[in-house]
């Protein structure tokens, strides 16, 4: 064949045909078709090298089984399906063939089946293809759509054994019911199938339930469309570890699945034959699987462990208690800790009473209990109101609690409560539990659900009238002293009468864990004093008008510039904003916020003094066409940099913890050097070390700033001003108002910004001042941070301190935006009564 072949052309021909081959038979190792068989011993790899098929011995069994496990991972740990978990082959000769009716068959030695796929379609054709995907999926379909799940015949993800991957779809249906996805392994050496199932409830709001021979187990919570409820620590894992979506596929039905942030991490969920739940991530240089997550843990974890009407709380003692307006249904049981018969009501609901006098006459009312999983067996109306859901439940003798949740809608109990637990270290939710209304006036409840009785309040209320009349005695005395050693002689300022002052700080704002704040450390200026710095409050010295009133430019005697905010009589803020701002700023220091210098307080004068910011505020450069040159992008960026690390010190790293409620253009200050300082902190709000978010009647803000849960609900949170800092990022970019857009096809920046995005065009927001000049990769990573921080649910925004590492990151990894939805217009200040309590 090769005479008269040059030699160095026929090495060349066998090479090129050597290599052809072996590329032809690397290309085949993925799949098998008709005729082809896999013996015990070969193995099947995906293209990418992840996934391995072959058979299997498991722990000390002999036993073979035909699976698929992680390539790169020891097979005894990694294994992720199993075919034939029923019946093994007794022996290593089992082979796996495509047969002539076109299913998966396993066949021992003796040529008996002893597994198949069993597809319901069957193709005679000879082009039926067995694919392991780079998913971990077995495809078996015809070779002109090989590995195509759509036009699959059958796939082992929708055949599961005990492993959730990436990728793989649950389907979520009513008329279904139950779905019981995934089955443990009997035990650590027998793959059939035991105890315990993993799946979706999809009642009310789906959740994912692991059962014990059909009983629950363990239950994570309802989905809000972020996380599971009854799992508050997804809050901090979401951007990282889980990408669970609910989605309505090609067919019309409902399917969670679950696509992590990081593809190239390896991912899993298992079910174990012990009744965990565990989530699993492949540590490459310690090679071992981590765990990163288990339910049920041992105590509260456990369903309803405590019964009905009962709240389990790791951190009580005793672990369970009845719900307030509730009393243990066999006391005997409860005290020696049996709680499983649960809790029984003390006083009848009006509505189940034949007489007034079994309810003390009174109507039914709601009692809240704060940081729990809520109840299993809620209804869900969507499109209800919070105070039409509460009427809901009124309405309804049997509705025994209610909730509104973000992502849900309005969630009613008919039934017993059961499987509450508290979650004493935060998150969780509110459940509004029926009382009759004498119930209600019997007890209170602390902050940590403690409930104090009459006499207890009464005790403390006593004291507390006695301790006043004594400081105000006091009072009187020093300010008597005071007066009569009072000289002629008028100072520029005189900090002894801050004390005076202080006595009238009262507000909520200045009580932090029982202590209370005062200005003492603070300048008090005499008011003719300012007068004459400001030239007796003249129009030349006026810089500007706020909410709180006029600002003025003067100087000290000394030469010192300083800002004076003073107090309109008919100003929308007023004198608790004016208290609260030097209770909290006068306790703050950082280089990105407004330093108060004093505060004066004379008859109906009362005035703020600041350090003095030569280039006003952010929006004085920003709207301006005529001054947005003076910003360069470097100029910007650095802007942003400085009003993230200002919250952050506000959010995490000042002995207070304070949400700023008002953060705006205009309230960003820029010195002579053009760095920003936040100010105004009339709105701002203290919240404990524990606390996580609270609500108000009184929701106050700017149009276009305020985060949607708290414009609507009245809710907010550090992640509040992380929504306003995402607006102002947005602003910062494009040079435009977010209220900018309102009489054009676009409701607000952030609509108008999400459609640039979504189109690809996201460089065409970038102010035309600075766009050719600027960073390409830097204007798109502080878009779709800006973009980030505008989700419509909070705790998919992300903290300041994950924005400043994105900040300072030169190669961050972000998850994808969200289209916003809460983009539609609102009233440039709002004050309503949401709530009946404030509580910050």
């Amino acid at each position: 064949m090769f005479t008269g072949v040059n030699p160095i052309k026929r090495f060349c021909f066998h090479s090129v045909y050597t290599l052809l081959f072996l590329a032809l038979s690397c290309s085949a190792v993925n799949q098998i078709t008709r005729g082809q068989s896999l013996r015990d011993g070969d193995t099947l790899l995906s293209v990418d090298d992840k996934f391995e098929l072959g058979f299997f011995s498991p722990g000390i069994s002999t036993s073979r089984y035909l699976g698929i496990w992680y390539h790169d991972a020891a097979e005894a740990d990694s294994l992720i399906w199993v075919a034939n978990r029923d019946r093994p082959v007794p022996d290593r000769s089992g082979v796996l063939t495509v047969a002539g009716d076109g299913n998966l068959v396993i066949s021992d030695g003796n040529g008996t089946r002893v597994w198949s796929s069993n597809a319901t379609a069957r193709v005679e054709s000879n082009d039926t293809v067995a694919l392991l995907a780079v998913t971990g999926n077995l495809i078996l379909s015809q070779n002109d759509t090989v590995g195509d799940v759509d036009r699959a015949f059958w796939q082992s993800f929708a055949n599961p054994t005990d492993t959730y991957l990436p990728n793989m779809r649950v389907l979520v249906d009513a008329a279904v019911g139950e779905n019981h996805a995934f089955s443990s392994w009997r035990s650590a050496d027998d793959p059939s199938p035991g105890n315990f199932t993993l799946g979706v409830d999809p009642r009310g709001a789906p959740q994912i339930v692991i059962w014990e021979n059909g009983n629950r187990r363990w239950r994570s919570g309802q989905w809000n469309g972020l996380i599971f409820t009854g799992v508050p620590s997804m809050t901090t894992l979401t951007n990282f570890q889980y990408g669970f979506k609910l989605t309505r596929e090609d067919d019309g039905r409902l399917y969670f699945t679950y696509n992590p942030a990081n593809a190239s991490a390896l991912l899993r969920f298992r079910i174990g034959w012990d009744g965990i739940e565990e989530q699993l991530r492949w540590n490459e240089s310690r090679r071992i699987w981590d765990v990163l997550q288990r339910q049920p843990e041992e105590g509260c974890e456990a369903y309803n462990r405590c019964g009905e009407f009962a709240v389990c709380d790791e951190s009580g003692r005793p672990t369970c208690n009845c719900m307030e307006g509730f009393r243990p249904r066999n006391l005997s049981e409860w005290n020696s800790e049996n709680f499983t018969g649960g809790c029984q009501r003390n006083t009848p609901l009006q509505c189940q009473s034949n007489s007034s006098s079994q309810t003390g006459g009174e109507e039914d009312g709601f009692r809240s209990i704060r940081c729990t999983k809520l109840p299993d067996f809620a209804d869900v109306h969507e499109g209800v109101s919070p105070d039409s859901c509460r009427e809901r439940c009124l309405d309804d003798c049997e509705c025994k609690a209610y909730s509104m949740i973000n992502g849900i809608g309005c969630m009613i109990w008919s039934g017993g409560l059961v499987d509450v637990q508290h979650f004493g270290t935060g998150g969780g939710n509110v459940l509004n539990l029926r009382l009759a209304g004498s119930e209600l006036g019997k007890t209170l409840t602390a902050y940590d659900g403690r409930k104090l009785s009459i006499p207890v309040i009464v005790g403390i209320v006593v004291a507390s009238v006695v301790g006043l009349a004594v400081i105000v005695w006091l009072f009187c005395r020093i300010k008597r002293k005071l007066q009569g050693t009072k000289q002629n002689e008028t100072p520029m300022f005189d900090t002894s009468k801050s004390r005076e002052f202080s006595s009238d700080l009262s507000g909520p704002a200045e009580i932090i864990e029982g202590s209370q704040m005062n200005p003492a450390d603070l300048p008090l200026f005499n008011v003719n004093c300012v007068a004459i710095a400001t030239n007796n409050f003249s129009i030349e010295n006026k810089l500007g008008q706020g909410g709180f009133g006029p600002v003025y430019k003067g100087k000290l005697p000394g030469g010192e510039e300083i800002a004076v905010k003073r107090l309109s009589r008919i100003s929308g803020q007023g004198v608790e904003e004016f208290k609260n701002e030097i209770s909290l700023i006068a306790k703050l220091q950082h280089r990105n916020l407004v330093r108060l210098l004093g505060y004066c307080v004379q008859g109906d004068e009362k005035m703020l003094i600041y350090e003095y910011m030569p280039n006003k505020s952010l929006d004085f450069f920003l709207f301006d066409p005529r001054k947005q040159a003076t910003l360069d992008w470097a100029k910007r960026f650095t802007i942003i940099e400085g009003i993230a690390r200002g919250l952050l010190y506000l959010h995490r790293d000042s002995r207070l913890r304070i949400i700023h409620r008002d953060l705006k253009a205009s309230n960003i200050l820029l010195d002579e050097e053009m760095n920003p300082k936040i100010s105004d902190f009339g709105m701002a709000r203290i919240f404990g070390g524990n606390q996580n978010e609270a609500n108000t009647n009184r929701v106050v803000g700017t149009y276009g700033y305020m985060a949607p849960e708290y414009a609507m609900e009245g809710l907010f949170s550090v992640k509040s001003d992380v929504y306003s800092f995402g607006v102002l990022v947005l602003e910062i970019v494009t040079g435009r108002r977010n209220t900018s857009f309102r009489s054009s096809d676009h409701v607000n920046l952030i609509g108008y910004a999400w459609e640039l995005w979504s189109e690809g065009r996201a460089l065409d927001l970038v102010d035309p001042s600075v766009r050719g000049s600027s960073p390409q990769e830097e204007l798109l990573r502080c878009i779709q941070l800006g973009m980030l921080c505008v989700q419509d649910n909070p705790v998919q925004r992300p903290t300041m301190a994950a924005v400043m590492l994105t900040l300072e990151s030169d190669s961050p990894s972000l998850p994808m935006p969200r289209q916003p939805t809460f983009t539609s217009s609102m009233r440039a200040s709002i004050d309503r009564d949401l709530y009946s309590e404030d509580l910050v």
